[in-house]
């Protein structure tokens, strides 16, 4: 399957047109294409603009709620509980990113549980909302059962990934941002789009035998095996019991039940480093060990050492001039030809 290379800014058009006519009022959908494209350009095309289709679809069939009413309760001073009433998580989850940042700014934390949302797309941009403030981001989230357990034969929890946005003074942020699992499963849906094999190691099919074609995955394999498979259950803990939603196998599925609203859980967290010490301390010795990475010696086959998020960062700069590669197939039903 061929690609075809779209300017950032005219990805976003096609995505957000898409979105809206399938009902999406126009700043929620300028929002999700912003979030979508944010992904693309980074070379994370498993929570790129492909995603579209299925947003539109669940629109149509009642499984998001495209007019909601956000609803923040503050439980404490640096402490709230944000409802977004079934809305698309990626404008759920700025929003909510927002007053977490308001909060640090206020009290030197913010955290935030949210509830009643839908799948928000890469954590990465929220966690650079933080970062690019000034302040400390991390972000997590849980999603439908996908991933087996470590030892176990069938999934139990989804990817539930983490990301964490450290802000630098002259350098761009730190940008961590992973799944649980050893993949994301829309590595393996990109590679089904792509008609391409993906490695051995990054699923199972249903007899639970590791398979590189990505039409047979069932489930995914948790990275580092047990150390991925402990971290998936610290997201689904604090993303979703903790702030009342469901976790597991008890999470509503996201492809399936179009008709119904997902109600999945996320938890932001901002810090203020000045409240731990000096910000120019903090701020000056965040480029000092970015430029010591950067010094020390590389690996046989590497040119240079690279902090985490920046491979992504430097792909980032370059599609903001050349343009995003996305698979023909997603360009024609973007444009409709």
């Amino acid at each position: 399957m061929t690609d075809v290379v779209v300017a950032c800014d005219e990805l976003m058009r096609l995505c957000s047109e898409k979105l809206q006519a399938a009902g999406v009022p126009a700043e929620q959908a300028d929002t999700v294409a912003e979030v979508l494209v944010h992904a693309d350009a980074r070379g994370v095309r498993s929570h790129g603009v492909l995603r579209t289709e299925h947003y539109a679809r669940r629109v149509r069939e009642g499984g998001l709620n495209t007019n909601p009413r956000f609803s923040i309760r503050d439980t404490g001073p640096v402490t709230a509980i944000f409802d977004g009433d079934d809305g698309f998580g990626h404008v759920v989850s700025k929003a909510a990113m927002d007053h977490a940042i308001e909060l640090a700014r206020k009290n030197g934390v913010g955290m935030i549980g949210v509830v009643n949302s839908s799948h928000c797309g890469a954590l990465s941009y929220f966690v650079n909302q933080a970062a690019q403030a000034g302040l400390i981001g991390m972000a997590m989230t849980h999603t439908d059962k996908g991933v087996v357990p470590f030892g176990g034969a069938e999934s139990f929890f989804g990817t539930n990934p983490i990301a964490y946005g450290f802000p630098a003074r002259s350098h761009s942020p730190i940008i961590l941002d992973m799944a649980t699992s050893k993949v994301a499963f829309g590595k393996v849906f990109h590679a089904r789009e792509a008609g391409i094999d993906i490695p051995g190691d990054w699923g199972v099919d249903a007899s639970g035998n590791s398979t590189s074609n990505p039409h047979d995955v069932t489930a995914l394999l948790p990275f580092g095996g047990p150390k991925g498979y402990g971290l998936a259950m610290v997201v689904d803990i604090m993303s979703g019991i903790m702030v009342g939603a469901a976790f597991g196998p008890h999470i509503m599925e996201m492809y399936g039940s179009y008709d119904r609203k997902r109600k999945l859980g996320h938890f932001y967290c901002v810090i203020n480093p000045a409240m731990f010490g000096d910000p120019d301390f903090f701020l000056d010795n965040m480029d000092r060990m970015i430029d010591e990475l950067h010094q020390s010696k590389p690996a046989e086959g590497f040119g240079q050492v690279l902090v985490p998020g920046e491979p992504e960062q430097l792909r980032e700069a370059k599609s903001m001039k050349d343009g995003v590669a996305v698979t023909e197939t997603i360009y024609r039903y973007l444009t409709g030809k």
